[in-house]
């Protein structure tokens, strides 16, 4: 979040920070044989920590605008500095950013103590009171202003973690079939954030999980609006939700729309096609549309040639368009569906539909090869 909170803030924090003419206070250095440290926690004026620059420190005080500093130290990109080694004494300690001309600096610090083996703390509070006083009455209410929207942005981000907490929640309900549980979270938080596309598509996924098909419908159809016009859409989400609205169209007898969904689903998340086609004809073949599940098989097919179940599955829904021979009554399979059933075995001799695709093969009068036969190796 760090991140993100950093890169929404506005550059004017930096633009703003006050280049101070360099001050020489007088301090007497002290000396001693064992160093001690310092570190701190530079931030801007908003309250925000900067990201690098530069802590550099001068023993007993500036003398003049271009005296080198004795010790210099980065400040990391979380605002941090640390620096070891450091001589015991009394300091002036410096902030300065990249491109700060060597004779000004952002903030200062006079007589910053060092004592022998020991560790000193000295931060960088720019929204402090005395330094924000340095300031013009406009530079003030432009620091006000960032800091209004810095914390809006720290609100926003406070919300979105806490959805994303409920999402994996919500996920993990749906996983062991707690669909009930995992479609009201998904409600309340659409809710709360109408505009979140995942929102609805994880809603319409549990709707789909209680067979609550119609709201199913609904919640997908609007969670692939909502990512189609995002600046950024999510080609998985979209494919997972087409995915889910299939088989939800299907379950009402839309089928035409159903299969619509699915090509959808392929198109946007090609990488799943396969999968996508597969659940395609599942459904087809569920609610017995012959066309449709060899078709769906076929692109399921075409996607994946090594997935047994789609040869299958159009083995199964030829062998509905098969007839029988009146003298031999052997089935007369139509144009694909033998060569469906033995590409199968072929693939998944062991599979859990290899018996019912023997069966049907023996039926046609075909001899089976030994390479169908479960632990039997063929010959060669």
């Amino acid at each position: 979040m760090r991140t993100k909170y950093f890169r929404l803030r506005l550059a004017l924090a930096a633009a703003i920070a006050l280049t101070l003419p360099l001050m020489a206070p007088h301090a007497a250095a002290q000396t001693t044989p064992k160093p001690g440290s310092i570190h701190g926690l530079v931030n801007d004026p908003t309250g925000a920590p900067v990201k690098g620059g530069t802590v550099s420190m001068y023993p007993g005080g500036l003398t003049s605008p271009t005296e080198e500093a004795k010790y210099t130290f980065p400040v990391g990109d979380d605002g941090t500095y640390k620096g070891t080694g450091v001589a015991p004494g009394s300091y002036t300690v410096v902030y300065r950013e990249a491109n700060t001309p060597k004779d000004k600096v952002v903030d200062q610090f006079d007589n910053v103590k060092i004592v022998s083996g020991q560790d000193t703390e000295q931060n960088f509070d720019m929204s402090r009171p005395a330094y924000l006083a340095k300031m013009t009455p406009e530079q003030r209410k432009q620091i006000e202003q960032m800091k209004e929207k810095n914390q809006a942005i720290l609100k926003e981000n406070a919300k979105i973690k806490n959805l994303n907490a409920d999402l994996h929640t919500a996920r993990s309900d749906d996983a062991a079939g707690n669909y009930a549980a995992a479609a009201a979270l998904m409600q309340k938080d659409a809710g709360i954030m109408p505009d979140a596309s995942v929102l609805w598509v994880e809603l319409g996924i549990a709707q789909r999980g209680e067979k609550d098909w119609n709201d199913a419908v609904t919640s997908l159809q609007k969670g692939i609006a909502l990512d189609k016009a995002s600046k950024k859409p999510h080609p998985d989400l979209q494919g997972s939700a087409n995915n889910s609205l299939g088989e939800s169209l299907a379950s009402l007898g839309k089928y035409p729309e159903a299969q619509a969904a699915y090509d959808a689903a392929a198109q946007e998340d090609p990488s799943q096609a396969a999968m996508y086609y597969t659940n395609e004809a599942i459904m087809m073949d569920r609610f017995g549309q012959v066309d449709a599940t060899v078709a769906a098989a076929d692109k399921a097919i075409a996607a994946n040639p090594n997935n047994p179940i789609p040869y299958y599955l159009k083995g199964k829904a030829l062998i509905n368009k098969a007839t029988v021979d009146p003298k031999t009554q052997k089935i007369i399979a139509p144009p694909g569906c033998r060569e469906a059933y033995e590409k199968y075995l072929q693939l998944a001799p062991n599979g859990q539909f290899a018996p019912d695709a023997k069966a049907v093969v023996q039926e046609m009068g075909q001899t089976q090869s030994t390479a169908y036969n479960a632990g039997k190796k063929k010959k060669h």
